[in-house]
Parts: C-alpha cells; sequence; structure tokens
C-alpha cells in the first residue's frame, strides 16, 4: 500500500468507533490544490468529487498507470477500465472532497455534455454491448492457430523459396492478428473473471508472439489513459508512452524541443536535428524494425534486466510480475519454436535463417505499426496539464480507418482486429471487438449532436495524413532552431 493509502489508514485508526468514522467530515480542497498533486509521490486525484491520496501506490492491481490522472479527475477512465465494486479498494485513501465551485474551467454546457457520456454508456450496458461472444473468440482463435500451422507447415514440407517467403510474411501477419487477439484478452474484453483474460493473453502474448504482458500492460494501458499527451514534468509520469518516440521521431515541436534540456549547451544533438529533419522518410523504416523493440523490451521486463520507461522501472521494483514464472517460461518456449522454424528445423543456413527470420520479423513490425500508427500518429496532441475531458481527449486524438482506395471494408476489419474503430475502442476498451461496429452509429451521432471531431480515413489517405504531420513537425522544428539558434 502506498503512503497515501498508509496515511489514510492512520487517519482511520484514531476514531473510537465506526459511529465517529461515518460522522467525520472531510477536508475541502480547490481544485487548484489537487492539480498541485501530479507526481507519483505526490499524487492526488478525483473521483466523483472526491478526493483521494494514492501517492506511492505502485501495488495498485493495474500498476503505474494510475499516475497518469494524478491531479486530474478520473471519474471515467476508472469507469472505462475496472469491473464493477472496484471502487472498494480506494476507500483507504479517501482523503477529502472537491469544492465544485472551484472547477471554474467546467461551464454548464461541459457538465452537461459529461453527463451525457456517461448516460450513453449506461444506455450500452444494458443493450448488451459489453458482453462477449465465446463463439465469435473460439473462430478467431482457432483461425489464427491454424494460419501458425500453414505457416510451419511451409517450412516443414517445403523447400521452395517462395513458399518460405510466404511463410516469413505469414508468420509476421500471424503474429499482428496474434496482438489483436492478445490485446482483447488483455483488455478483459472476454472473460468477466479477469484471471482467464491474463491466462489467455499469456498464450497469445508471451508464447506465440514473444511479448510480456507486464510490459503489454503497463505501456498499453498508460496509453490508454492518456492518448497523445506529453508529461507535465520531468518527474510526472503523466504522459503516453506511445509517443515517446524521441530522439527518433517527433509528433509536436513541443516533443521535438524535448531533448534540449538533457544538453550543457542546451542545444539539439546533431542526432535529434538529422533525425527529426528527416523522419518523414524514416518512419516507414523504423516501423520494419519495432518488432525487435517490442522483442527486446518484453524479455528485459520478464527476466528483471531493465525497463523501457521510468514508470514501467518503478511499478516492477515495488509491485513485480504477476506471472514471474509464467512469464519466462513462455518467452523461452516462444524464442525456441521460433528459433526452429527459423532455421527450417536444422536444414537451412545461417544466412539463409537470417533472411527467413529478417522478413518475419520485419514485415509483422510493419502489419502492426501500420494500425496502430494510424489509429493516433498524426492527431492532436496535448499537454498533460492541459488536457481535454476524457471524452474529447479520446475522440480527437485518435483516428478510425474505413475501406477505400479498392480496399473493401470487410479486409480492413479483418486486418486491423477490431481496432478500425479505435475511436469507439477508445472510448469502451471493455467492449469486445464485435460489438464496435453497432457502437459505432451512437457514437458518431453522439459526437455530432456535440460539435465534437469525429475522423476516420482509409489505409492510404490515413498513412498519408501520418507521413504529412511528420513533415509538418519537421518543418516546425527547422524554424524553431534558426530562431533559437541563427548562428547555426
Amino acid at each position: 500500500m502506498g503512503k497515501g493509502g498508509r496515511a489514510a489508514v492512520a487517519t482511520r485508526n484514531t476514531k473510537d468507533n465506526k459511529d465517529e468514522l461515518n460522522s467525520t467530515v472531510l477536508t475541502k480542497y480547490t481544485w487548484e490544490e489537487v492539480k498541485k498533486h501530479h507526481t507519483p509521490n505526490d499524487a492526488w486525484i478525483v473521483h466523483q468529487g472526491k478526493v483521494y491520496d494514492v501517492s506511492d501506490w505502485y501495488e495498485h492491481p493495474g500498476g503505474a498507470v494510475i499516475f497518469t490522472h494524478a491531479g486530474d479527475d478520473m471519474t471515467d477512465i476508472f469507469a472505462a477500465f475496472h469491473a464493477k465494486g472496484s471502487m472498494k479498494a480506494m476507500k483507504p485513501f479517501l482523503i477529502g472532497e472537491l469544492i465544485p465551485e472551484s472547477v471554474d474551467h467546467k461551464d454548464k454546457r461541459q457538465l452537461e455534455f459529461e453527463q451525457g457520456y456517461r448516460e450513453l454508456r449506461t444506455q450500452l450496458i444494458k443493450m448488451g454491448m459489453f458482453n462477449s461472444s465465446k463463439l465469435f473468440y473460439l473462430y478467431k482463435c482457432s483461425s489464427n492457430m491454424a494460419m501458425w500451422a500453414v505457416a510451419v507447415g511451409m517450412v516443414a514440407f517445403s523447400d521452395s523459396i517462395v513458399m518460405h517467403i510466404g511463410s516469413a510474411l505469414l508468420l509476421g501477419l500471424f503474429w499482428q492478428q496474434c496482438g489483436w487477439l492478445a490485446h482483447d484478452f488483455l483488455h478483459h474484453q472476454v472473460f468477466q473473471d479477469r484471471r482467464f483474460g491474463d491466462y489467455a493473453g499469456l498464450f497469445w502474448g508471451n508464447l506465440m508472439q514473444g511479448f510480456s504482458v507486464a510490459w503489454w500492460k503497463n505501456k498499453h494501458n498508460g496509453h490508454h489513459a492518456v492518448p497523445n499527451l506529453h508529461n507535465t514534468s520531468a518527474s510526472s509520469q503523466d504522459g503516453d508512452p506511445d509517443i515517446d518516440t524521441m530522439p527518433v521521431l517527433a509528433w509536436s515541436l513541443k516533443q521535438a524541443q524535448s531533448f534540449r534540456q538533457l544538453n550543457a549547451d542546451g542545444k539539439d544533438s546533431t542526432f535529434v536535428r538529422i533525425a527529426i529533419k528527416y523522419q518523414a522518410f524514416t518512419y516507414f523504416p523504423i516501423l520494419l524494425l519495432a518488432r525487435l523493440s517490442w522483442l527486446n523490451e518484453s524479455f528485459k521486463t520478464a527476466f528483471r534486466l531493465g525497463a523501457s520507461t521510468e514508470n514501467a522501472k518503478m511499478e516492477m521494483e515495488r509491485k513485480g510480475l504477476t506471472y514471474p514464472i509464467a512469464e519466462k517460461v513462455l518467452l523461452l518456449i516462444f524464442h525456441s519454436w521460433n528459433f526452429a522454424l527459423s532455421c527450417g528445423f536444422g536444414r537451412w543456413s545461417l544466412s539463409y535463417s537470417i533472411c527467413y527470420y529478417t522478413t518475419a520479423l520485419c514485415s509483422s513490425g510493419l502489419f502492426l505499426a501500420l494500425v496502430f500508427g494510424l489509429g493516433h500518429n498524426g492527431m492532436s496532441t496535448y499537454d498533460a496539464e492541459t488536457r481535454p475531458d476524457f471524452w474529447k481527449l479520446q475522440v480527437t486524438t485518435t483516428r478510425n480507418i474505413t475501406g477505400g482506395h479498392g480496399i473493401p471494408q470487410a479486409f480492413v476489419d479483418w486486418l486491423c482486429g477490431g481496432l478500425q474503430y479505435q475511436v469507439d475502442h477508445h472510448l469502451f476498451p471493455l467492449m469486445p471487438r464485435h460489438n464496435l461496429k453497432k457502437t459505432h452509429d451512437l457514437v458518431e451521432s453522439f459526437c455530432k449532436k456535440w460539435g465534437v471531431t469525429y475522423h476516420e480515413a482509409d489505409l492510404v489517405d490515413g498513412t498519408v495524413e501520418v507521413i504529412q504531420h511528420l513533415s509538418k513537425v519537421s518543418d516546425e522544428f527547422l524554424v524553431d532552431m534558426i530562431k533559437e539558434f541563427p548562428a547555426m
């Protein structure tokens, strides 16, 4: 339990009896006071007008993601991620109440808007949109394993180079589809008992594609909570880890400038200047190698050899792995079967094996990143301290993917694994993918009613938008660099 919880428990232990506890008058806090507590070791959060001190609570069941809303209101993101009854765990951390009048950044229309989308969520629950079809997921799991079996068979029973290239590409596509299945199970879209979702996530994540569940949860849950947000400060953990791509890619001018503070002269390094200048050209080559980075981070996380972010480091040190043995064993089995397949079960030369492995690795990285890159890259970015409300944050930072340019919607639906409805998924992350299409019309209608920007693009136009955005940031960075350091 973090120090917030310990302090709260200590306060309650001074009470002589239950009646006296119930009659305790909670301290009143202003919004400005809450905003000051935005770091992991000094974290206050608000839920339905109540103030909680969760400072240093790395033991939080969901991990360090709780600090993404330090100094902010977590009411709606809490509802989006948690099962019924989860608020019971928050009771020891209650320290006071928010003074409603101090929340001067929300007018009457904004409050009505927030109430409106909470009512929409209630409506969707009543419609059964959060109930999963076990037959659908049985079909998806079975068809995915069939894809793996074919890829293995193409190596085991053929000496054709064409067949081996096809196998490598099919394996890359299989890993991409494993990503979507692990995503669904680890978001707990399928089973009410979250342990079963974790077990399925270990199978599709660790065993079949080499990604650590612990690494994925820390990174992905943080992303969902604060998509496209920049950290409040260097010591805060309220930013989106998915856009923490410096020094190779920058999604805003502020991010492009962020490495200056790391240099004694306050200037950009030569590497940063070159990387940001040409990022529109290096974007796709970077995507090809993305899977290699994820494999590395997963292995480091599972074997406690390091962490990709300070947030992940602290979570691993304080909370540890939920499934320490399974994470390690399943990753080792993955790399064993992948090694055996990549060397043709001992028949191929080293160079041939490397070519097969690289083809599968790079194609998978491209297939994965192409989809989730379109989901958010090139969309709005915000500073964490000035973030909009939950609904507007999720909608304006996210792009849906449609059919177009000769690519049928049915293929997009299969390729993207539910993330073609990225906006709808971000609003309701516990909703099974097979219900997102039904929800889409209601979400779009609600956005139009309240004047919230809702963006969609096909695979081609969306990719062009991402490249154009990277080019725009490059131009802004170069202009700013010349103004800041005119002698360069």
